[in-house]
C-alpha cells in the first residue's frame, strides 16, 4: 500500500480487501506496479485505485490467472441458464432465497461425564436404536432374543438381533461373540457357508448391530446361515424445485505448509466470477451453498512431528488466515461449517460446533452456519448428512478390499451399518453420550464426508455419497501412511437433478 501512496494514489476498501487476498498467493507489489502503469496511460486519472482496476491488472501481472480453462467440467452436464441476456458475470444464485433447515445438530445436547454408567447407557441406546431400524426390514421382523435362541428345539431356525463384540478364526470357520441387552453367545460361520455369507462376513465390524439367521444344531451349537445389516432402503431422493448448486469442500488445512493457497484463492475468485472460462463462470453463478465438512485449519499437535510441517504454528492465527479466504465468498452464498479432527473442537464424536473463541475470526468475517459433527440439514429440500469422516480410517483398515483411494466404499459400509463409527476403541474417539448421535436414523439424500483427502462419489440405493477431497498437498505424514491425495478437486451438486460436477483447480 505504501508503494501506491508514494505514487500519489490510495486504495479504496474493496481494492484493499482484494489486494489482501491476492497477497496470500502472489506478489502484491507486482500487481500494484502493473496497475500504476495502466493508470499512467489514462487521460483522466482517478484519485483512488479501485478493485475493478486491480482485477483487470491481475491478468497482465499474473499471466494465466484470468479466464483460464478449468479442467474437470463434464461436457455431458451443462449448467442451466436463466434465459437472461447479460454481459459479464451474473450470479443467478443472488436471486434465489436461501432455504436451510437444521434437522439434527449435537451442539448443546452433549452431556457425557465419562462414567461407567455412561458407557453402558451409550451402547444400550445404540443397540435399541439400530434394532428398531432392523425391525423395519421384512426379513428381520421375527427376530428373538439370544435366550430364546438357546431355548429353541434342535434343527430349528431363528433370527437374533445382536452386537458383534468379538471375532476369531478357527479350523471350523469364523467364531463370532455376540450380545444383546441381557445375554451373550458364540456363533459359528462355517468355512463351507455360501459365498454370499462369506462375503458379508468379510465386511463385519466389531460393535456392529446386526441380525443373524441361526440354525440350532443337535449339540446346541448356533450356526449362522444368514447375516442381515440394518442398511438403508432403496429410496427416491428428494430434489429442489429449482436449479441451484451446492459446492462441497473439506480439509482446507490452513496453516499447513502444504495448504494450497493459490488454488483455494482461485476457488474464491471463481465464486466471484473472476476466474475461469464462461462455462465455469456460469456454473459459479448457480452456487448458492458452500458446505465445509471439517478440518478448516491444520491445528497444532495433531500427529507426530506436525510442527515441522506447519507454516503457521498458532491455531488462532490459522483461523484468522482461514477467515481471510472465507470472507471473500460472495455474501449471497450460504456457508455451512462443521469441525473435523484437526479443528479446535473436542476430538471425541459427536463434536459440538467450533468454540466461539476460536471461530470468532470466521464469524466476524462473514455470516456462517456453524454446526456440530455430524449434522443433518435440509438444503433447498434436499436432506444432507454432513460428517467429517474420522471413522473412515477404521473401516478402511478393518473391512476387506478397502483402501484410501476408494473412500466411497467405506462410506457405503457406514450406510449399511446405519452408524457413522461402528467400532469403538480404534482411531476414532467416541464420547459415551446418553444418546448415540452417530446412528443414521434418517436416510439422507446426500451423504457428504471428507477426511480421506480423495475426491470420489457414488450413488447407493438412492443416496449420493460424496467425499469432497482436500486443499492440502501430500504431507510427509500422509506419504508414510501411503495416502496419495487428490487435492484441489472438489464436487458441485446440482440440487435439482443431483448430478455432480467435478471441478479441478490444480
Amino acid at each position: 500500500m505504501s508503494f501506491s501512496l508514494l505514487a500519489g494514489y490510495q486504495l479504496d476498501e474493496e481494492a484493499f480487501n482484494f489486494l489482501s487476498t491476492i497477497s496470500e498467493t502472489k506478489n502484491p507489489l507486482r500487481l500494484i506496479e502493473v496497475a500504476l502503469g495502466r493508470l499512467e496511460r489514462l487521460e483522466e486519472k482517478p484519485l483512488l485505485l479501485s478493485r475493478n482496476l486491480l482485477e483487470k491488472a491481475a491478468g497482465e501481472a499474473f499471466p494465466g490467472s484470468k479466464d483460464l480453462e478449468i479442467p474437470g467440467i463434464p461436457t455431458s452436464i451443462e449448467p442451466a441458464t436463466t434465459g437472461r441476456s447479460r454481459e459479464g458475470f451474473y450470479p443467478h444464485a443472488r436471486d434465489i432465497d436461501g432455504d436451510l433447515r437444521v434437522i439434527e445438530d449435537p451442539t448443546g445436547k452433549i452431556c457425557s461425564s465419562g462414567s461407567v454408567g455412561d458407557y453402558l447407557g451409550y451402547f444400550q441406546d445404540r443397540f435399541k436404536r439400530i434394532t428398531k431400524l432392523l425391525r423395519q426390514r421384512m426379513d428381520s421382523k421375527s427376530a428373538v432374543s439370544i435366550k430364546d435362541a438357546f431355548r429353541a428345539t434342535p434343527n430349528s431356525r431363528v433370527k437374533v438381533f445382536c452386537m458383534v463384540t468379538g471375532r476369531r478364526e478357527s479350523k471350523h470357520g469364523t467364531l463370532l461373540r455376540v450380545e444383546d441387552l441381557k445375554d451373550s453367545a458364540t456363533v459359528l460361520i462355517p468355512h463351507n457357508a455360501s459365498k454370499e455369507l462369506l462375503e458379508k462376513t468379510k465386511m463385519l465390524l466389531l460393535d456392529q448391530v446386526i441380525c443373524v439367521g441361526l440354525m440350532k444344531s443337535k449339540r446346541s451349537l448356533l450356526i449362522v446361515e444368514e447375516l442381515f445389516f440394518p442398511d438403508v432402503p432403496q429410496s427416491k431422493p428428494r430434489r429442489s424445485k429449482e436449479t441451484v448448486y451446492a459446492a462441497l469442500i473439506s480439509d482446507l488445512h490452513v496453516g499447513s505448509k502444504e495448504f494450497m493457497r493459490e488454488e483455494f484463492n482461485r476457488f474464491v475468485l471463481w465464486l466471484n466470477g473472476k476466474y475461469g472460462n464462461e462455462k465455469a463462470k456460469e456454473i459459479a453463478g448457480f452456487v448458492k451453498y458452500v458446505v465445509i465438512a471439517g478440518d478448516i485449519v491444520d491445528g497444532v499437535g495433531i500427529y507426530p512431528n506436525q510442527i515441522k510441517e506447519l507454516a503457521v504454528r498458532d491455531i488462532f492465527k490459522q483461523y484468522k488466515l482461514a477467515a481471510k479466504f472465507i470472507e471473500q465468498i460472495p455474501d449471497y452464498v450460504e456457508v455451512i461449517v462443521i469441525p473435523g479432527n484437526h479443528d479446535s473442537s473436542r476430538k471425541a464424536l459427536p463434536q459440538p460446533a467450533l468454540p466461539k473463541n476460536y471461530a470468532e475470526p470466521l464469524c466476524e468475517a462473514r455470516s456462517i452456519l456453524s454446526l456440530g459433527n455430524p449434522a443433518t440439514l435440509s438444503i433447498h429440500g434436499v436432506e444432507f448428512l454432513i460428517y467429517h469422516g474420522r471413522s473412515l480410517d477404521d473401516v478402511l483398515a478393518t473391512a476387506a478390499d478397502m483402501d484410501f483411494h476408494s473412500p466411497e466404499r467405506a462410506m457405503r459400509v457406514l450406510l449399511q451399518s446405519r452408524h457413522l463409527a461402528p467400532t469403538y476403541g480404534q482411531r476414532t474417539s467416541i464420547a459415551p453420550e446418553r444418546r448415540d448421535f452417530l446412528v443414521i436414523e434418517r436416510v439422507p439424500d446426500v451423504f457428504h464426508a471428507g477426511h480421506v483427502h480423495v475426491m470420489k462419489y457414488e450413488s447407493y440405493r438412492g443416496t449420493l455419497m460424496i467425499n469432497s477431497g482436500a486443499w492440502q498437498r501430500q504431507t510427509g505424514y500422509q506419504r508414510n501412511l501411503g495416502l496419495d491425495p487428490t487435492p484441489g478437486i472438489f464436487p458441485i451438486v446440482d440440487l435439482h437433478t443431483l448430478n455432480v460436477i467435478s471441478m479441478d483447480f490444480t
